[in-house]
């Protein structure tokens, strides 16, 4: 029996009993891939099988790519760079673009030696595991008239435009989503659905790595969650939203580019405008990270049934 058949016979046995995986079951010679929440502990998890197994740490997470957020991002630590091989971390400016074809293209030549792919993106990890549409980049006049046709008429006027197979597919209570789609089929003449159903293979099959989601109780999580976002702000995070406040986008309809997505970012800005409080943007980052891990469980729930879970 192969490796890649062991570890998809054991992640069977465990989904089978209910049985978490543990750390000394895991794969020293299959690629592992870890998702998980924030703040849930998969990056420590990343660091110990680098170390034990010899792997390089790749990023799955699509805001760590950016090299502005360091302490928001909760990217790895100079120490823990210089410990042990990562990639993929803090290269991409915040004027480029990078989306998940983009991080596809930078994992595959990864892939040739021992990795551990870590990360709280869903879309990145399914991507890499199922395989991802070739959608052609949109032209930016056509990002100019969805941006225009979202401010005069608002996403409804969007939504009608789509096929019906698009509408019954993507989030329609998401204005970016439904933008997104909206763009495809104006700069393609293909609904979204259609570009997904004609989807190309994985770069890595998920019966060929160790897939992992580290799951924590949500009680626990919401107090690391807490405190780790205080720990931020004792490193600094205020200074390095300040140092991005020049570059901040003005407010309007219009899709806000990627990597003002951090979380906390939003509202320390907010509290550096004087529009509230240094406690208040504290703690309405927290409800936010709160809400974003929320979201991240109901991603992992729904698209990720078939990896094997990690207690964290």
């Amino acid at each position: 029996m192969t490796e890649a058949q062991n570890v998809a016979k054991r992640r069977h046995v465990q989904r089978a009993s209910g049985a978490g995986v543990k750390i000394s079951t895991i794969s020293r010679t299959a690629p592992v891939l870890i998702a998980g929440p924030t703040a849930s502990g998969k990056s420590a998890l990343a660091m110990e099988l680098a170390a034990r197994d010899g792997r390089t740490i790749v990023n799955a997470d699509a805001l760590q790519v950016y090299d502005m957020w360091r302490i928001l991002s909760a990217r790895p630590s100079l120490a823990d760079e210089a410990a042990l091989p990562h990639a993929l971390f803090g290269h991409i400016g915040r004027e480029l673009a990078y989306s998940t074809g983009h991080w596809l293209r930078e994992v595959a030549p990864l892939l040739d030696r021992p990795v551990v792919i870590v990360g709280g993106t869903g879309l990145n990890l399914t991507a890499l595991t199922t395989g991802l549409a070739d959608i052609p980049p949109t032209p930016p006049q056509v990002r100019a008239r969805a941006n225009q046709m979202l401010a005069e008429f608002g996403p409804k006027a969007m939504l009608a435009q789509l096929d019906l197979d698009t509408r019954r597919r993507i989030d329609t209570q998401n204005p970016a989503r439904i933008q997104r789609a909206w763009e495809v089929l104006t700069a393609t003449g293909r609904g979204l659905a259609d570009w997904q159903a004609s989807t190309g293979p994985a770069l890595l099959p998920l019966d060929q790595a160790e897939a992992l989601v580290v799951q924590v109780e949500t009680a626990r999580l919401d107090a690391r969650i807490a405190q780790r976002f205080d720990t931020m702000m004792d490193q600094g995070a205020l200074d390095e939203v300040r140092a991005a406040l020049p570059h901040w986008p003005e407010d309007g309809p219009h899709q806000p580019p990627p990597w003002t997505r951090a979380i906390g970012a939003p509202e320390l800005i907010a509290h550096l405008h004087g529009q509230i409080t240094r406690a208040q943007a504290i703690a309405a980052a927290k409800l936010s990270s709160r809400q974003y891990a929320k979201r991240q469980r109901t991603w992992f729930r729904n698209r990720m049934q078939n990896w094997a879970v990690y207690a964290g």
